[in-house]
């Protein structure tokens, strides 16, 4: 082999592990913006009071709270009273799911009705804190690996690739897994995901005449704006990361 060819072979390689890094800098970075978006979110409530109004939650429990066949009264609580227990359930299932069934309703005028939850949906909500108590090391974990690639990016003065070119290399994957949920039908990849995640046997499908939590929060609609929310805002922490990436690497 001659040296120019050795050397083009090791500038190869060389240009091969430098997109090889940024490509899994991007990735890294793409679990932990996914991460700290929920954790952003949980905080700000995932916007339900914004959500309440706009696809017309009141209305819901309107027409579905006077048939529960086991608690009564849920329409008579304010639009303030029901932010406050989905911000309970929020609370609770960050924090292994205490005080899960101690949350009790009230009346517009403050008078406690009844519990807001039956047996099944404690049961729910506990499995749904376990798994995200499950999760919350792997967050941690892509999020320390993100700001250590950033690191090395920066010291290694590693060649900057176009914005375009970084999103493309994402874009195919995320693209197929989208492009299949919506051919196979988001509410179906949304009951496999829980009949697979969720422990056989335990509830997890609550009809609105038999769950408040259900009627309060319009499942699975409202999962659905809070899922389009968490990606934008994902994406947003993404394009950040980045672009701190890059002008780290220009450095």
């Amino acid at each position: 082999m001659t040296a120019n060819h050795a050397g083009s072979s090791r500038s190869l390689f060389a240009a091969l592990f430098q997109r090889t890094q940024w490509i899994v800098f991007v990735l890294v970075a793409l679990l932990a913006a996914g991460y700290l978006a929920w954790l952003i979110l949980a905080q700000i409530n995932f916007l339900y009071p914004l959500w309440h109004d706009l696809i017309n939650i009141d209305r819901t429990i309107e027409v579905y709270a006077p048939q529960n066949r086991y608690r009564q009264g849920f329409e008579q609580t304010s639009k303030a009273e029901r932010s406050r227990l989905f911000a309970a359930i929020i609370d609770a299932i960050h924090n292994h799911g205490h005080g899960l069934r101690r949350l009790v309703y009230h009346d517009a005028a403050g008078r406690p009705l009844d519990k807001l939850l039956r047996h099944a949906e404690v049961v729910h909500l506990q499995d749904v804190a376990r798994l995200i108590y499950m999760l919350r090391p792997i967050g941690i974990i892509y999020t320390i690996i993100a700001g250590v690639l950033l690191i090395a990016i920066h010291r290694q003065r590693l060649p900057v690739p176009s914005l375009l070119a970084l999103l493309l290399g994402i874009t195919v994957p995320l693209g197929t897994v989208a492009g299949a949920a919506l051919i196979i039908g988001p509410v179906k990849v949304f009951y496999w995901l829980h009949m697979r995640i969720f422990p056989p046997g335990h509830k997890w499908f609550f009809y609105y005449q038999d769950s408040l939590m259900s009627t309060m929060m319009k499942a699975p609609d409202l999962f659905g704006y809070i899922g389009v929310t968490w990606a934008f805002l994902s994406l947003m922490l993404l394009l950040t990361f980045i672009g701190v990436a890059r002008a780290a690497g220009r450095r």
